[in-house]
């Protein structure tokens, strides 16, 4: 049985604009994550994920291609404490969230 992990995903590249945001949200929310996802203003999408470890890991990879039009030039993962009362996988969801 796999355990929690959450992650904070910094992707850059050509990825505003290509419909990175919406997919991350599907994509993470198939593999049963939750948390948040967001356009930063150098150019990068954020996501912060939290779920089962392997779907997480799974979800990793998947961020380094992106979905079609994309181009990951670099990708950054840094494990962020566990919240203090997680979601179970499948609830909440993945929120897109405004540009910070």
């Amino acid at each position: 049985m796999s355990g929690h992990r959450s992650v904070e995903i910094v992707v850059r590249g050509r990825v505003q604009g290509v419909g990175y945001r919406a997919w991350t949200k599907g994509v993470a929310e198939a593999r049963g994550l939750s948390g948040t996802v967001r356009n930063r203003q150098d150019g990068s999408v954020e996501a912060r994920l939290a779920g089962p470890e392997d779907a997480v890991a799974t979800m990793i990879e998947a961020c380094r291609r992106g979905p079609p039009g994309a181009r990951v030039q670099d990708l950054a993962v840094h494990d962020l404490p566990s919240p203090e009362a997680p979601q179970p996988p499948g609830r909440g969801g993945v929120q897109i969230l405004p540009t910070a």
